[in-house]
């Protein structure tokens, strides 16, 4: 199984955080709280990747770059 890195924001537009998986395109998800966005977003990470093999859509590899994770990581360190 393959781990994508997520990104998780607060969205004023939609009173609600945000969830995406930055890897690929499109794939999102909400939810009321952080915890709730990412368990959602679990679940369109899988779908995403269903409907991609369904239609023959390259799968993209998770972006493991040192300098994404330092992003992420000084992001939830601030």
């Amino acid at each position: 199984m393959q781990h994508y890195p997520i990104q998780v924001f607060w969205s004023n537009e939609d009173n609600a955080y945000i969830a995406i998986a930055p890897d690929l395109a499109g794939c999102s998800a909400g939810g009321a709280t952080e915890f709730e966005a990412i368990q959602e977003l679990h679940i369109a990470i899988d779908l995403w990747l269903d409907a991609a093999r369904k239609i023959g859509k390259p799968i993209p590899w998770p972006n493991t770059s040192p300098e994404f994770f330092r992003k992420e990581l000084d992001a939830v360190t601030c």
